[in-house]
């Protein structure tokens, strides 16, 4: 089970599932923005949040930007720029420990 998954998590399949999540977030923020617009049932905060922790953060700012959408929903910023700054220091973490896993070979 756990080699079959290992097998999955190749770097290519990881580019593309991050590519696909950065796509569903920046359709969800342009979706969201012509609900809003035509007085539909909209996509939850929480849901365009969790579309960006899952990988999709350079869509969410993209569609934010794009649509001028949630640009002025302060605990939504703040929620999103914390995701950012979590995943960017997350990757720093991550290439640290393996710098150093490097070195002490």
């Amino acid at each position: 089970m756990i080699d079959s998954l290992a097998a999955l998590l190749t770097p290519e399949n990881i580019m593309a599932a991050l590519v696909i999540m950065n796509a569903i977030a920046f359709a969800s923020f342009g979706i969201d923005k012509w609900k809003a617009r035509t007085g539909r049932w909209r996509i939850s905060e929480g849901t365009l949040l969790q579309l960006a922790l899952l990988g999709g953060t350079p869509g969410a700012y993209l569609g934010r930007r794009m649509f001028r959408h949630k640009t002025r929903k302060q605990p939504f910023v703040r929620y999103l720029h914390t995701i950012a700054f979590l995943q960017v220091m997350g990757i720093v973490g991550w290439n640290a420990w393996d710098l150093a896993s490097q070195f002490w070979k």
